[in-house]
């Protein structure tokens, strides 16, 4: 017996490398992964569209949340160009998408500014709106940080700095990763059909 011991021991360590590189194979999100994962903070907004857009009410699909304002010069339509060339890369997976864009900006962003946005990037992406006191707690629940700096030699006379970020929620309710401006469109859609079909 005691010459088995060997072929046990290294049976089990190699059961165990087995179970290692299976672990390793899982595919690999590409954004700032939440762990824990945590259930994503609900909220009811104002759609351009008229119709009223409840978080919760999205089960069933993926939700990529961004935060932002149409007088972007930079940072929004540069998500937006890019979630609507993610969504063209899902093909069929597309439609168990939703892009919401909530206005940072409701000053500005009436329903019809954001109808006309959203149809630049594609006309399935919805624009949210509402008060200030309906936004701010929003923002707070997803860590979102906003700050008007005044422009007074420009037509817009104010800008906002803002966070940069597409906040992933499975079809679960869950808040999964946060997407960084700079990662690959490819990697995008691998991440989002990575967490539509077996929660990443």
């Amino acid at each position: 017996m005691p010459a088995l011991q060997p072929f046990r021991a290294a049976l089990l360590a190699l059961i165990a490398c087995a179970a290692l590189l299976s672990a390793c194979g899982r595919p690999e999100l590409h954004g700032t992964v939440l762990e824990p994962a945590k259930p994503a903070p609900d909220f009811t907004l104002a759609a351009h569209t008229g119709q009223t857009f409840t978080l919760s009410q999205q089960r069933g699909k993926v939700v990529l949340l961004f935060f932002g304002f149409t007088n972007c010069p930079d940072v929004c339509p540069t998500a937006l160009s890019d979630m609507a060339v993610v969504m063209r890369k899902l093909g069929d997976d597309a439609k168990n998408v939703q892009v919401a864009f909530v206005t940072l900006d409701p000053e500005r962003d009436t329903p019809a500014r954001l109808a006309k946005y959203m149809a630049a990037f594609n006309p399935t992406f919805l624009g949210l709106h509402g008060d200030q006191a309906a936004i701010a707690p929003i923002m707070k629940a997803y860590g979102v940080t906003a700050i008007r700096r005044e422009l007074p030699n420009s037509a817009l006379k104010y800008t906002i700095d803002h966070s940069p970020f597409i906040y992933v929620i499975d079809p679960a309710g869950t808040w999964r990763e946060l997407l960084q401006d700079g990662i690959p469109t490819t990697d995008m859609a691998n991440d989002i059909r990575t967490i539509m079909h077996n929660g990443g």
